[in-house]
């Protein structure tokens, strides 16, 4: 069986040799066909190491910076070459395929880059944490309340752009002798200015309610997915009203562990298919798109299992149940939006119509939403977010012409060290 297994790693690893090539080579000739990036022209950097697989962490972003990129031009520095491909075809942002650390050193020399983002936490951001006379930002890829959103990583950079206050008391909980005042602005969720996507169906008065659970989860303290325990009776019930559109956005990844999960998924949407058939003009909505965006802005009520998603619906500021997961070993952070939310159980799911109904209707549910809305992103008025990215942005552009002028007043070389360079290359 070792033997085996070997084989089959080894395999695999020939064939992510051979995927990387081939991107690369792709990667060179778009780029080489394309206009050279004017020196000195880019301010902004995103330094994005990863590859196709997280692309997720990036395209939310497109938008925003594509919006900052008027004022402060801003270019992706791709460090690995899936994900160079995949941001090239996608073609949101300029793109820089910098894989190794001469490419890397090289193109910096020849920009104007004084604000450098990091959207994800990858090992190979130190590489880029070597060089100085510029302002390093952690800005993620989402807001949620799990353990990776306090990581002691956060004091490697110089600042930290968070959504909201939730976020600063939780990094007070965790991380010690770190100054949350100085270190870290609080700019709210600019993606949610910029949902994209259209509907997939024609807006009358039935109420729009969108289920998207989350996939089954590989060990019982991420049980979180509600497909088998919730999904089946909310999604029946609301399939025969005939006063609700049902949008249902299940996890790609569901049923890759639990077949029962999957089965119970093409239950529903084979569901679906049938109330359409039997009245067209339901328009209900199986969604298996990458795009998200329509979905959080135009339904009534979501109905999310624990997961980033919970987090993207309150930072559109709409209404919203959470199932509570069946496994009691599933594990659930009470101190923070989950303390207090609307909670869907298992045993109550087919009266799903009565729980909507009431998350719409009843004004304490309104304001205790609203508190919480606050409490993570602040102001959600459109263009509020935006204009709060962009307000941090011109603050780190501006504490580095101070910085700059004060070194050069004081004499400072700004010349690499090539022989350092080298001695990390040969390493």
């Amino acid at each position: 069986m070792g033997l085996v297994s070997d084989a089959k790693k080894a395999a695999a690893l020939v064939r992510k040799a051979v995927a990387n090539r081939s991107a690369a080579r792709e990667v060179r000739r778009a780029l080489a066909a394309r206009h050279p990036d004017p020196p000195h022209h880019f301010r902004v950097a995103v330094y994005f190491a990863d590859g196709a697989v997280n692309m997720y962490q990036m395209r939310q972003w497109y938008k925003p910076l594509a919006e900052l990129a008027k004022t402060w031009p801003v270019v992706v520095l791709a460090r690995a070459a899936t994900g160079a491909q995949a941001l090239v075809a996608d073609g949101a942002l300029p793109v820089a395929f910098v894989p190794t650390v001469r490419d890397l050193e090289r193109y910096i020399a020849e920009q104007d880059i004084r604000v450098v983002l990091y959207v994800n936490q990858n090992t190979r951001n130190f590489q880029m944490f070597r060089y100085g006379r510029r302002w390093h930002v952690f800005i993620n890829h989402g807001e949620s309340d799990k353990m990776y959103m306090t990581t002691n990583q956060y004091k490697a950079y110089d600042y930290a752009l968070v959504a909201g206050q939730a976020a600063r008391e939780r990094l007070s909980r965790v991380l010690w002798d770190y100054d949350l005042d100085s270190r870290t602005i609080e700019i709210g969720r600019p993606q949610a200015d910029h949902y994209s996507g259209t509907l997939p169906y024609t807006p009358d008065d039935r109420t729009v309610v969108l289920y998207a659970p989350t996939w089954e989860g590989d060990r019982p303290s991420a049980h979180y997915g509600s497909i088998r325990t919730h999904g089946e009776a909310l999604a029946s019930a609301l399939l025969a009203t005939g006063r609700h559109r049902l949008v249902y956005r299940p996890h790609p990844r569901s049923g890759v562990v639990d077949r029962e999960y999957g089965a119970a998924n093409q239950r529903i949407i084979a569901a679906i298919a049938a109330a359409n058939a039997a009245d067209p003009s339901a328009q209900h909505v199986f969604d298996d798109k990458p795009d998200l965006g329509w979905q959080l802005s135009a339904a009534d009520v979501a109905i999310v299992d624990i997961s980033a998603m919970v987090y993207d619906r309150l930072a559109a500021d709409r209404p919203l149940l959470i199932t509570r997961p069946a496994d009691p070993a599933a594990v659930i952070d009470t101190h923070g939006y989950l303390s207090a939310c609307e909670w869907l159980d298992a045993a109550t799911a087919g009266a799903i119509v009565s729980h909507t109904d009431r998350v719409l209707q009843d004004p304490g549910a309104t304001a205790r939403l609203e508190e919480w809305v606050r409490h993570y992103f602040g102001d959600t008025a459109p263009g509020a977010a935006s204009a709060r990215f962009h307000d941090a942005i011109g603050t780190l552009m501006h504490r580095w012409d101070e910085w700059h002028v004060r070194s050069l007043d004081e004499g400072e070389d700004d010349e690499v060290d090539e022989a350092e360079l080298d001695d990390e290359l040969t390493a």
